[in-house]
């Protein structure tokens, strides 16, 4: 069913946006707003109390494919515009997003859970991948080559790949959407999005402003709906000529095995298992503050998240009765309070606490602070510090992905770099020391798509975001996110 505009729910979340028009409740396919053909609907609700914040429209199958058609119709006139026309509308949608900042930040808090002033940074970073990458897409140029040949003339073009399927997380779910959306459609690519099921209305209000930026029908389209109905679709259809996700290991390796029949291009951005390492030549204060930042950010919900702190023995106890002291600060409450650890996103992740709290534990861990549930709700888990964990324990194994820090000590940098590596991940690792030769040394050995030294905050939109290993394939972000869009044509030509 095909209708022009979908009608705002009436819930709490209504009274609280200023601009009504951010709340859609349907699908966003070849221009037009689309309900569910089968009357599905995914049911979402605030993490910090459980209200029901609304239903989205949960699309079905043969309308996934129908978004197909919708961005393969639009991909030849959406390429064939001049990379300037392309850049005006993404300046558009980047200012739009800005305007409308408060409100997204409220939306995402509200079905995310995460603390508003969060919510708010997010949006900005958002924001600035569509600015970038709307100055980007007037950069990809044909490059001359000088030939091999006699009287050939070489050239090198770039064009865009086709049809690119989008598939992103619950935990960032405007950022993930605009850092890959914006290069694909500045290296003239057609979109189809499909948002996770838990976050489905921070994607559609960015579809409501993209409307209004002015994308032509079928270039923007944002597909609600059950994973395997609607991302299943797309992986058989040869159409769909990259597929870029963020999300588990495991649902990546399920993507690229669905990719090979139709040799599909794969960005993938995959799980985490970042390693913190602290040597006692560290600043120990300021060490303390990037590892709670490192750890706790986004409610420890963050692939990012340091999941292993190694700390140097001769400051090992010193380390961790300040970080100790320092987590026993952090505030816990809903996101709109804007404290500084929000609700976990659902049952499983409280669950995934409880576990790797007690398996640590069973196996000689120290409780040193929390460990269990916090009284602020269903949802909230203390903010804990475990010691002494060995390398068998779940949490040094596993990604957590919430507010549970695992603490070990070590005695030389062979063996820290040894347990650092010790993993089929690879995305960041973080680096205390202010020994210039230790710091490239460590550098160099770990086997990481990102490494940060003395500091937390490394991400933004000019730097190639991804990983090693099975944290990834590709990278988002700067030049080479542009790069993930487009093939290479070589032209020899002779003018006869």
């Amino acid at each position: 069913m095909m209708i022009d505009a979908d009608v705002p729910l009436g819930n709490s979340l209504f009274s609280q946006i200023q601009n009504k028009r951010l709340i859609r409740s349907f699908g966003y396919v070849g221009g037009a707003w689309v309900a569910a053909d089968d009357g599905g609907a995914l049911t979402v609700t605030d993490p910090a109390d459980g209200t029901w914040i609304g239903d989205a429209a949960s699309l079905t199958g043969d309308q996934s494919r129908s978004a197909v058609d919708a961005a393969q119709e639009a991909f030849s006139a959406w390429a064939a515009l001049l990379p300037q026309d392309r850049a005006a509308v993404l300046k558009k949608w980047f200012e739009l997003l800005l305007a409308n900042k408060k409100d997204l930040s409220i939306l995402m808090t509200r079905e995310q859970g995460k603390p508003i002033s969060e919510s708010r940074g997010e949006i900005d970073y958002a924001a600035s991948f569509v600015e970038f990458y709307a100055e980007e897409a007037k950069r990809p140029n044909i490059e001359g080559v000088t030939s091999h040949l006699p009287d050939a003339e070489v050239e090198v073009w770039r064009e865009p790949l086709g049809v690119a399927a989008l598939i992103t997380p619950w935990n960032f779910p405007c950022a993930m959407i605009t850092r890959k959306a914006a290069a694909a459609l500045a290296a003239g690519c057609t979109v189809i999005v499909h948002p996770s099921q838990e976050t489905p209305f921070s994607a559609l209000a960015l579809a409501e402003l993209a409307e209004q930026a002015g994308f032509p029908a079928g270039v923007f389209n944002v597909v609600p709906g059950i994973a395997p109905d609607v991302v299943g679709p797309w992986m058989e259809d040869s159409r769909v000529r990259v597929v870029s996700f963020t999300g588990s290991t495991e649902i990546g390796r399920l993507l690229y095995r669905q990719s090979a029949d139709t040799v599909k291009r794969l960005v993938l951005e995959l799980g985490g298992h970042a390693p913190l390492m602290v040597f006692a030549d560290a600043d120990l204060d300021k060490a303390v503050d990037l590892a709670i930042a490192a750890k706790f950010a986004t409610s420890g919900q963050d692939c990012l998240a340091a999941n292993r702190i190694y700390v140097e023995r001769p400051v090992y106890e010193a380390f961790a009765k300040s970080f100790v002291a320092r987590t026993k600060q952090l505030r816990v409450a809903p996101g709109m309070e804007d404290p500084d650890i929000g609700p976990l996103m659902n049952a499983k992740a409280i669950a995934k606490q409880e576990e790797h709290v007690a398996d640590a534990l069973k196996r000689g861990a120290r409780l040193l602070t929390g460990g269990q549930c916090h009284s602020a709700g269903d949802l909230f888990f203390e903010p804990t510090v475990l010691a002494d964990v060995p390398d068998e324990a779940l949490i040094f194994c596993e990604e957590t992905f919430g507010p549970v820090a695992a603490i070990a000590p070590f005695d030389s940098e062979d063996e820290v770099i040894a347990k650092a590596n010790g993993t089929e991940y690879g995305l960041v690792a973080y680096v205390h020391s202010r020994d210039p030769r230790r710091i490239y040394r460590i550098s160099r050995a770990l086997q990481f798509g990102m490494v940060a030294v003395n500091r937390t905050k490394i991400t933004g939109f000019p730097i190639p975001f991804g990983g090693m290993k099975q944290s990834g394939i590709g990278r988002e972000g700067a030049r080479y996110g542009l790069e993930a869009f487009m093939d290479m044509k070589y032209v020899c030509r002779d003018w006869g």
